[in-house]
């Protein structure tokens, strides 16, 4: 039997203010037309289908028109909840997308209550059974008084028991003329997390369980939560499909893909990779302005992070975005910034605040005359302003205080 494994999508992920809802239904299409043309038997979605447990409606809509796009295909859809998709609310639709023919999984659930989901592949005959394990937070495996009167250590092995015995549960039912699959959300022992859209909280090393939790029996193991697209060393294949297009600029340079996985009760599993192309590109330039304004033909409608190798300068940021227009991050590359310089403590109240402006200047590496001047023009003006001082009507101080 053949079945797609992709996971991560974080439909509604905005990228530093930049809405990205129509290249993530790119995205998503691209991947209908891989279960279409592989006449995929099944697809498996290992979490995190939003970026937001309270997801807006357009982001909803697009996840059920792709979901019920991929049921039309043919395949089997089974979705489980990842750390950033509300487990309850894909609990209560559960009903109504058993009605359409796709299998949702909010929480984890018993083997016989929903937690192993079965079918028999359309194209073969084969039985298959899924075992089905949503994303667990380690706060249902670490009580409260424990992390209060316990260590790290300790919390991580209890962590690491509860989920070996839920995956023990569920596949205990592992059948020799089934082809056997694990699906779930979580990090593994020795994985390599990236450095966009996982939440650190989520993938620390105090929580994670180790490969050989997986049975040798299992034909494969489909996981989601980290972006990079990578295989565990385990008694049985262990994979992470990553994510689907970049989702932040740590990922720029992963590889996105969606995994087709052929089975059979007798065989181990072949992976192929499909390119996911549908998804912009992520990249990070450096240059002067003039030389990013020289560039910019070639880079297209890439997503862009730039490091500017000259010294800032008021409207340094404006001038950027102007010869880049998908420049979302701006930074002053380190060499090219001013040091800071600290005026001695207790000097405050003896310097003018002309000196006291170039240290706020100085300490954020601003050299720029045009901004002393304009200072300057302004302090000099709320001076020409101001009305003689009178000892005995505070009222000009209170005002001047206002202003």
């Amino acid at each position: 039997m053949r079945f797609l494994h992709t996971s991560d999508w974080h439909v509604g992920r905005v990228l530093r203010g930049r809405p990205r809802l129509d290249e993530q239904a790119a995205v998503l299409a691209e991947l209908v037309a891989h279960a279409r043309d592989q006449a995929a038997d099944a697809v498996l979605v290992c979490g995190d289908v939003y970026d937001s447990s309270t997801p807006s409606a357009q982001a909803q809509r697009l996840v059920v028109q792709t979901l019920l796009a991929l049921r039309g295909t043919g395949a089997q859809v089974v979705v489980l909840a990842g750390n950033h998709d509300h487990a309850a609310t894909f609990d209560a639709y559960r009903p109504l997308m058993d009605v359409a023919g796709i299998t949702v999984v909010g929480t984890p659930r018993r083997a016989d209550r929903g937690g192993v989901v079965t079918f028999r592949a359309a194209s073969t005959g084969e039985q298959v059974r899924v075992a089905v394990l949503p994303f667990l937070s380690q706060r249902f495996a670490v009580r409260a008084v424990d992390l209060v009167q316990g260590t790290p250590a300790e919390h991580g092995a209890r962590y690491d028991e509860l989920v070996r015995g839920v995956i023990g549960s569920l596949t205990a039912g592992f059948a020799p003329d089934a082809v056997n699959v694990v699906m779930a959300h979580l990090t593994v022992t020795g994985a390599v997390t990236g450095a966009g859209g996982e939440r650190p909280a989520h993938t620390i090393f105090e929580y994670h369980v180790p490969a050989v939790a997986f049975p040798a029996d299992a034909h494969y193991v489909a996981l989601g939560h980290l972006h990079r697209r990578q295989q565990v060393p385990a008694a049985c294949p262990v994979h992470y499909c990553g994510a689907p297009y970049a989702v932040d600029f740590g990922e720029q340079d992963n590889t996105h893909v969606t995994l087709l996985v052929e089975a059979t009760p007798t065989t181990p599993a072949r992976v192929t990779e499909l390119p996911m192309r549908a998804g912009r590109r992520l990249r990070t330039v450096a240059g002067t302005v003039e030389e990013l304004a020289e560039a910019a033909a070639g880079f297209g409608d890439d997503y862009l992070r730039v490091d500017v190798t000259e010294p800032y300068r008021a409207g340094l940021t404006d001038e950027v975005r102007q010869v880049l227009p998908n420049a979302l991050v701006v930074r002053i590359d380190p060499r090219f910034a001013d040091p800071v310089h600290r005026p001695a403590a207790g000097r405050s109240a003896a310097r003018t605040p002309a000196e006291l402006f170039a240290d706020f200047c100085a300490e954020r590496g601003i050299a720029d005359p045009r901004l002393e001047r304009l200072f300057a023009t302004l302090s000099e003006s709320l001076h020409e302003d101001d009305p003689e001082d009178d000892p005995d009507d505070p009222a000009p101080v209170r005002d001047r205080a206002r202003t």
